[in-house]
């Protein structure tokens, strides 16, 4: 079942000639229809927005994924963000979207959705425009069964902002969305101003797969790529009707504090939808397709600046080590306590992080819109 009550979403509007007023999204407004979509003010510099006199049409989700239905939200949450459907790039994509100042994307890990940043959009909100965004095949984002390597991944994305007007923005990625962070910004370094990535040891490549035959505890908590890639219904099979076994596993496997029960019996149910089980194993299924990209894009350093956080309890300074070989200006930042999960297990120092990272970007921005 794939959750539609209020159907698909049209087609973006023509973008017309691109204006030198800078501007911003604004989300949330009664006023803004879904006939009307959405509309945009003054705010944001040129080089974050295209600046599209006609921003896309968009509906509102209101089942299971979206903002009405997700539970014990931050106190205010709904006054910020709001559900979008939004028809990009031949994909209706859902996006939580809020807040005000330059565009930062989230973009979020597996077996998760928008909501594992939900305790940080908030703050990050008051200086941002925060768009966490549903990857394709996840959550309330459109299932096709094909398209699942990072190119067509980040292409996604960009077409996301695209149909936003954001000509460039801030990325930051977790777990596959770290991996599909890298592929946008190395695809696309015009459009990615900033990229922090979370708790992946790197972008997979073949110089840097790990053996079949790893130590226990490493295997432990990377047994679920290979299971995950086979290319065959029997994955799912397997784990259909077991979905509360095999991800509780993988939630607790992965170090750090206990992800609380409510979030946990969330994922859960958000992926024991069939074809959301089967997008879910999308990206590994199109596990060749992504690491013959990655060793094309590992011969271009990344140019922007890259921030690399690990929890101390799952992969620590290897983020960091991994992206040194990736990108030219690289900051590391390891989480003490923190499992895998380190925008819910240890939101407030991933807050910091981010903000002092982004800090440079977003007074950019603002000055760059005061001219």
């Amino acid at each position: 079942m794939e959750p539609d009550q209020d159907g698909p979403g049209r087609e973006p509007a023509s973008h017309r000639a691109r204006r030198g007023l800078s501007r911003r999204l604004f989300v949330g407004g009664a006023a803004a229809s879904a006939a009307a979509g959405l509309s945009l003010a003054a705010g944001l510099a040129p080089s974050a927005t295209a600046g599209p006199t006609d921003a896309p049409a968009v509906r509102r989700p209101k089942g299971f994924g979206s903002v009405s239905t997700a539970p014990r939200l931050p106190a205010g949450f709904e006054k910020t963000f709001t559900s979008r459907f939004i028809q990009a790039g031949g994909l209706r994509q859902h996006a939580v979207i809020g807040g005000d100042g330059p565009p930062l994307l989230l973009v979020h890990g597996w077996p998760e959705n928008w909501y594992a940043w939900r305790m940080v959009m908030p703050a990050l909100a008051r200086n941002f425009t925060v768009i966490a965004v549903d990857q394709r095949g996840i959550g309330l984002t459109d299932k096709p069964k094909s398209g699942y390597d990072t190119a067509t991944l980040a292409n996604d994305l960009v077409a996301l902002m695209d149909a936003l007007g954001y000509d460039r923005f801030a990325v930051a990625g977790h777990d596959t969305g770290m991996i599909i962070g890298y592929a946008l910004a190395a695809d696309h370094p015009d459009r990615v101003e900033y990229l922090a990535v979370a708790d992946v040891p790197g972008p997979p490549r073949k110089e840097a797969s790990p053996l079949l035959f790893e130590p226990e505890p490493i295997n432990n908590r990377l047994w679920h790529i290979p299971f995950n890639r086979v290319n065959h219904e029997l994955t799912e099979k397997l784990v259909r009707g077991r979905e509360e076994i095999f991800f509780t596993y993988e939630f607790d496997i992965q170090g750090g504090e206990r992800l609380p029960e409510y979030a946990r019996e969330y994922y859960i149910r958000l992926f024991s939808d069939p074809q959301a089980l089967r997008g879910s194993f999308g990206l590994y299924r199109a596990w060749d397709a992504t690491v013959k990209q990655n060793d094309d894009r590992a011969k271009t350093k990344l140019a922007m600046p890259v921030l690399a956080i690990g929890g101390s309890e799952s992969r620590g300074p290897a983020v960091g080590g991994a992206m040194q070989a990736l990108a030219g200006d690289v900051r590391s930042v390891v989480i003490p306590g923190s499992g895998h999960w380190v925008a819910e297990q240890a939101p407030q120092q991933v807050l910091t992080a981010l903000t002092e990272f982004l800090a440079p970007y977003r007074a950019a921005a603002a000055s760059r819109s005061s001219r």
